[in-house]
């Protein structure tokens, strides 16, 4: 197995330890040691200084292949914006273009310092195969809608990526169902869905009250909230759960997710950009319960720059609670990797720099204006930092990119398809 080492980087472990200044040893996928100063024999030496090491950050909610439809179709209101821009055209996706949205949405946040992602999506085969040819981490999750009539195969597809693809592509590949959501899911059939995964010991990935209006027609169709829809049917008790969005919740809905295995994905940026409201995180936080951080797809949040959600999140639940002190800088960041970690239920391998958890590590370039002097990194890298000042991103071991340049991408070649593919996908609409 080939050795790496970090040199002389300040690193941020997201532990109680640091920041200090040291070296990270890599040994095959995983590290091996970490301390201010190793000397061993290894096959690549990776030049730390001026930089900080921290681990990836976790994308725990995303939509890949919609990075295709990035600024089509802004400044309209969320059902204008589904109805008539992303549904129409999604519906002209082919399988290819799927694989080809997904590597650019790769792309970007390889270059952004994203090394795992949960995604839920269509044609899901597609995006296993982009993911095992570039080399990330990924949750992937088919999404269900039951209320058509080919609900059926979609359960079908469903559980074939959770045969095929769970535990592929050298172990960075996971698996969830995904239950669309309270209003695209009947009770009968998310019972079945939930029965499933408690059996067979499967995630569930889901939306949760993103919208007013969401939460208006959950009450007209059985009088609860949508998070009392899930707790009836017995959801936050017989699964690990990651709810994504979580804005509409009130006090008792709060209240219904303590205990819970899993948590919620909090999505600024484009709960922000669709007018959908800010969720309440700071109360959340409060109960105990798992809060990571995501983007939700290119198509509605138009960036994957984790670095500006980490800032939105933040910022937000100072401004919503009047409150300077709340969701501090070092919080924040810990949302975005060991949160997000807990959240794709992979905490035990990732989300923090440890001896013995898997190599996910980024290398931050500090010496830029903008992020100097460094008085408190954590503060630097939360309020300051974006997607291009990461200079390195390590996945599982492996670089894939360096020196800002992407390895395991062409990216000429990914233009060019990214560009022939989306025109044709939203001619006329």
């Amino acid at each position: 197995m080939m050795k790496k080492l970090i040199k002389g980087a300040t690193i941020l472990t997201m532990e109680s330890n640091g920041p200090f200044v040291g070296d990270i040893l890599i040994d095959g996928d995983r590290i091996s040691d970490i301390q201010t100063d190793i000397t061993a024999e290894v096959d690549e030496v990776i030049y730390g200084e001026g930089m900080a090491a921290m681990p990836g950050l976790i994308n725990a909610h995303q939509h890949t292949p919609m990075s295709l439809l990035r600024g089509f179709s802004d400044d309209l209101k969320l059902m204008d914006w589904l109805d008539k821009k992303m549904l129409p055209a999604e519906s002209r996706m082919t399988p290819e273009d799927i694989y080809w949205g997904t590597k650019l949405a790769m792309a970007e946040m390889i270059k952004s310092g994203t090394t795992a992602f949960a995604d839920m999506y269509i044609h899901m085969n597609e995006i296993a195969a982009a993911i095992e040819e570039v080399g990330m981490r990924a949750s992937l999750t088919r999404g269900l809608v039951f209320l058509e009539k080919d609900g059926g195969r979609r359960m079908s597809e469903a559980v074939d990526l959770i045969r095929r693809w769970s535990g592929k592509a050298d172990g960075r590949i996971t698996t969830m169902l995904g239950p669309h959501s309270p209003y695209t899911v009947p009770p009968q059939p998310f019972a079945e869905v939930i029965a499933l995964a408690e059996q067979e010991n499967i995630a569930i990935h889901t939306h949760l009250a993103e919208t007013k209006e969401e939460v208006i027609k959950i009450r007209e169709q059985y009088n609860q909230t949508p998070t009392e829809y899930l707790y009836h049917l017995g959801l936050f008790e017989k699964a690990h759960v990651l709810l994504a969005h979580s804005v509409h919740l009130n006090r008792r809905d709060i209240g219904y997710l303590k205990g819970m295995r899993g948590g919620v994905s909090h999505n600024p940026v484009s709960n922000l950009k669709l007018g959908c409201g800010i969720a309440p995180i700071t109360d959340i936080i409060e109960q105990g319960i798992t809060v990571g951080i995501g983007t939700d797809g290119a198509g509605s949040a138009v960036t994957l720059d984790m670095f500006s959600e980490i800032r939105a999140a933040t910022w937000l639940q100072k401004l919503d609670y009047g409150d300077p002190a709340k969701l501090p800088a070092l919080d924040a960041l810990r949302m975005a990797t060991a949160g997000s970690a807990e959240l794709l239920n992979i905490g035990h391998e990732v989300g923090t720099l440890e001896i013995g958890k898997k190599a996910d590590i980024i290398l931050i370039d500090l010496r830029k204006p903008h992020l100097q002097p460094v008085h408190n990194i954590y503060s630097l890298l939360a309020y300051c930092a974006n997607g291009p000042d990461v200079d390195t991103t390590i996945i599982n071991g492996k670089v894939l990119m360096k020196g800002r340049e992407l390895l395991t991408i062409d990216e000429d070649e990914l233009f060019k398809q990214v560009s022939l593919r989306s025109k044709r996908i939203v001619e006329g609409i």
